[in-house]
């Protein structure tokens, strides 16, 4: 394969990666947790992998906790492991749930 056709192909799977949507349910330690520092961590954990898009809400769950449900998009290949990690190493967070994944366009 010459240089033009390498550098073509190339060229090519960076333009077509694929996007995914995903929906992202964390639950906190604790009613007392701070939501908002919990979203704000999030964020810029899922912004440093490259997440766009990214919106928050709060959903009531039982006795007072409630969940924080994340909906983002991000490159295909990063996966959902990544994802879980990141957020799982947020302090105050439970547990992370990946509850929907979509591909979408791109």
């Amino acid at each position: 394969m010459c240089r033009t056709n390498l550098y073509k192909a190339s060229f090519l799977i960076r333009i077509m990666t694929a996007v995914v949507s995903i929906i992202v349910k964390v639950m906190p330690e604790s009613p007392d947790s701070n939501l908002n520092v919990i979203e704000s961590h999030a964020k810029k954990a899922l912004e440093a992998e490259g997440a766009k898009n990214i919106s928050f809400e709060q959903r009531p769950v039982a006795f007072g906790l409630k969940s924080i449900h994340i909906k983002f998009a991000m490159p295909e290949e990063k996966g959902t492991d990544l994802v879980e990690t990141v957020l799982s190493k947020i302090p105050e967070v439970s547990s992370v749930t990946i509850e929907d994944y979509r591909k979408a366009f791109g």
